[in-house]
């Protein structure tokens, strides 16, 4: 059973790995076709799973999805996402009963089935239920939201020099002014620019390679 109770208003930083260790991301559509599911899901009381949404004529995809960023209900937050080879991590506020396990659950599952069909496999994609820590200060959740958005270069999957156009994590939509999957809001409130909100994120970059170099020690 699940150790952590999710409740409303409350941040969670949540994390997930391919079966062991496999990779969860094969090819740019999967990874595109996540974040939209992403997008998607952080909504409640949809009347239609992203399969179905997907084989809609293309205006009126663009109708619902006007109609669900209008007047849709949000069952989460998202302030930080990163999808990488063989796991992802979310930075999410539960805002409805059951929102985080709603959200991750259709996410992971709609994932596996697209992934089951595309490579013609059977079971499960992800190593068990989902992981999740609650946030319990601001100061813990500013360094989390930093660790996901450095995620990707600490993990060797892309070089420093790559970060700002790595398009699988949300580091990308608050270097822009555009809407996405993430409520910016909080954690833009945290700095006077976006030239301070990147030092702080490149700041902590070797430390991070440092960690995940002798990580697995601990686990040893």
């Amino acid at each position: 059973m699940r150790k952590t109770i999710f409740a409303n208003e409350e941040v969670y930083h949540v994390f997930n790995l391919g079966v062991e260790r496999r990779p969860i991301f094969t090819a740019k559509r999967e990874y595109d076709r996540a974040l939209l599911a992403l997008n998607f899901y952080r909504f409640r009381d949809l009347p239609m799973g992203l399969a179905e949404f997907l084989r809609l004529e293309q205006g009126e995809r663009v109708s619902f999805f006007s109609q669900l960023l209008q007047k849709g209900e949000k069952q989460v937050d998202v302030f930080a996402y990163s999808l990488m080879p063989n796991h992802f991590h979310l930075l999410v506020k539960q805002l409805t009963e059951g929102g985080i396990t709603k959200f991750v659950g259709d996410f992971s599952n709609s994932h596996t089935r697209y992934f089951n069909i595309k490579h013609q496999r059977k079971g499960h994609l992800f190593q068990g239920a989902f992981k999740a820590v609650r946030i319990e200060s601001d100061e813990q959740f500013i360094h989390v939201w930093r660790y996901i958005q450095i995620n990707s270069v600490v993990s060797l999957v892309i070089k420093e020099a790559e970060l700002e156009n790595y398009p699988y994590s949300s580091f990308t939509e608050y270097l822009s002014e555009k809407t996405g999957v993430c409520n910016k809001k909080p954690i833009l409130d945290y700095f006077s620019s976006i030239k301070e909100l990147k030092n702080f994120v490149y700041d902590q970059i070797d430390y991070g390679k440092k960690l995940e170099a002798i990580k697995h020690l601990a686990l040893e």
